[in-house]
């Protein structure tokens, strides 16, 4: 069982990254999914109140469709036991940055899903903020593990 716990960690991943595609992708099929909508638009709002217009509206304009991407590459990369390191490397950065935007802009720990009631009391997703943290926590142990692996000391000989 040991054996297969790497695998079953690097699935989960894959499937918690390759679900949220469906939503950060649909507008390039359809339209935009209202979660998607309201969270790129909400950090990129976030992000122009700092005085960086410009970068806010490029977040909420074309952000879901760049992390959707970084997220579809990490999630290949660390189902391949052989690059396993660099997916997690980048599904560290992406869950990094999910958790940051999460705990300290508006968007809070716990969106809403319905974009026609954001008053208290309206339904919130808030499995988002926690497979998050787990996606971050099995990336970082990837990442410690793997290190020597992909970075073996030299030792010099005396």
């Amino acid at each position: 069982m040991k054996k297969h716990i790497p695998l079953i960690l690097a699935l989960f991943v894959a499937f918690v990254f390759l679900q949220s595609l469906f939503f950060k992708f649909a507008e390039i099929f359809s339209e935009p999914a209202d979660i998607t909508v309201y969270i790129f638009s909400t950090v990129g709002d976030w992000i122009g109140s700092l005085g960086l217009p410009a970068l806010g509206e490029a977040f909420t304009a074309y952000g879901g469709i760049v992390i959707g991407s970084a997220e579809l590459i990490a999630s290949i990369l660390i189902l391949i036991t052989a690059t396993r390191f660099w997916g997690a490397l980048i599904g560290f950065g992406i869950m990094s940055g999910a958790i940051f935007f999460h705990v300290f802009t508006p968007l809070g720990l716990f969106p809403y899903t319905d974009l026609s009631c954001l008053e208290a009391g309206c339904p919130q997703e808030k499995a988002l903020f926690f497979m998050a943290c787990a996606v971050w926590l099995i990336c970082a142990l990837f990442v410690a593990t793997l290190f020597k692996t992909v970075f073996p000391s030299k030792e010099v000989a005396n």
